[in-house]
């Protein structure tokens, strides 16, 4: 039985990480309520902040198992944005629903 080499498992915690990012995001832009940039500018810092909190935690466990130290940022980074911004507005969609045309 193999075992999973430490950088496949941080770029799957990357992804998971993204999914829970946005799903934070999006509570915190329906409790917000409004549509405007400060909502997209919540949910960057949100998800900035996820992603370099995971960091120093993920950087205590994983340090003597990586080689080069570096790795345990930038692995994973491109599917933890994509995934955050492809599940924020699939979650936000989901539950906010159409916006209402006023005719």
């Amino acid at each position: 039985m193999s075992t999973v080499k430490p950088l496949v498992m941080l770029y799957w915690l990357r992804l998971v990480l993204g999914i829970v990012a946005a799903a934070v995001s999006t509570l915190l832009a329906l409790l917000s309520d409004e549509l405007s940039y400060t909502t997209f500018i919540n949910g960057i810092t949100v998800a900035l902040a996820i992603h370099l909190i995971s960091y120093y935690i993920l950087k205590a466990k994983f340090a003597t198992k990586v080689e080069k130290q570096s790795k345990i940022m930038t692995q994973g980074i491109g599917i933890y944005f994509l995934t955050w911004i492809v599940f924020w507005i699939l979650i936000y969609s989901i539950l906010k629903g159409p916006i209402p045309i006023a005719t």
